[in-house]
């Protein structure tokens, strides 16, 4: 009976593409480019994957080349403010001119290791708290009726629909000595003076954990939201307080979300700018922040590159990572 069921359904739905794919060969357009692509011998399939590809192609493989380039080339006055690294003698021989030295610098200089590892530890705390507050948002609205979960999702998106910058502009008006919260407690008379927030670590803590939340919320939510209740029935029936079940099933099959939630939130974070350059203090020493000023106000363009290139490499772990957990994610849906 269920092939039966099941035979109406894939008619319907071949009719309907039928009809689709009638509506364009009657476009001139169509018929044109399909002509085309069977000359050349290319499938609809694979003229559709090509589009990605040509995408990562164009604004991700050719700007890291084109970084790579200069980072191996050596710095000069002049513009661009970096020499090439082919040049031609008597218009006939090649000569190639690589520079390790700026790769080299990074290792001896220990302002580039105490930023990169700074800026580990501040995209790991972040990580962490953000997990801490992420979880119990996205387990509360994954188990909320149906009818208030949109809500609450768009609750959890609203922030994006305004400026990233003038939501951490709002930040400054918040954690300054006369700002918000320090108006508030001088006025209940918990404190006598303004509490110095701005400027410091934890205001660049507040401002990345409150940016990028919402990507720790939404891969844990997707996750929680499609496990299987059956299984905390079948703990419950057999004895298990909700604090172990939590432990044995619902935080072991919620990991591929934690991951992917973690490492969406790690990844930006270790390179971030803005933040701790308009909520932390002037000394704050994040890679991003060394690399801007690398880039603007030495000019060294070849020591710049060579230290986005380190950073690029230090973020392969993780991304690898977020592959796995959204790999392992994909052959847990299709079980």
């Amino acid at each position: 009976m269920s092939a039966r069921a099941e035979a109406p359904r894939r008619h319907r739905h071949s009719a309907g593409v039928q009809l689709i794919l009638d509506f364009l060969n009657r476009l001139p357009p169509y018929r044109w480019t399909q002509s085309r692509l069977v000359r050349w011998g290319i499938t609809g399939r694979t003229a559709v994957t090509a589009i990605p590809y040509l995408w990562l192609l164009l604004f991700f493989l050719v700007p890291f080349i084109i970084v790579l380039k200069i980072a191996f080339s050596e710095a000069r006055i002049g513009m661009p403010p970096y020499a090439p690294l082919l040049t031609w003698i008597d218009g006939s021989v090649a000569q190639v001119n690589l520079q390790l030295k700026n790769f080299a610098n990074m290792f001896q200089d220990s302002l580039y290791a105490k930023a990169y590892l700074n800026s580990i530890k501040v995209a790991a705390v972040s990580t962490l708290f953000c997990l801490l507050i992420g979880y119990p948002m996205a387990y509360a609205i994954a188990r909320a009726e149906s009818k208030w979960r949109h809500i609450l999702l768009m609750l959890v998106i609203l922030p994006f629909w305004t400026s990233f910058l003038l939501r951490v502009y709002a930040w400054i008006g918040i954690l300054k000595n006369n700002g918000l919260i320090n108006n508030f407690l001088m006025w209940t008379g918990l404190i006598d003076e303004p509490i110095v927030m701005l400027q410091t670590d934890f205001a660049i803590y507040v401002g990345i954990v409150y940016s990028y939340l919402p990507f720790m919320i939404l891969p844990l939510y997707s996750n929680l939201e499609k496990m299987d209740l059956t299984l905390l029935e079948a703990a419950a029936d057999l004895g298990a307080r909700p604090f172990k079940t939590f432990m044995t099933i619902t935080l072991p099959l919620s990991l591929p979300g934690i991951i992917a939630g973690s490492m969406l939130v790690f990844i930006p974070a270790v390179g971030e700018f803005v933040i701790p350059e308009l909520l932390g203090p002037s000394d704050s020493l994040m890679i991003g922040k060394v690399l801007w000023q690398v880039f603007f106000t030495k000019r060294d363009w070849p020591a710049a590159s060579a230290v986005a290139i380190a950073l690029l490499l230090l973020l392969v772990i993780p991304i690898v990572l977020l592959q796995r957990a959204q790999a392992a994610e994909a052959r847990g849906a299709h079980r």
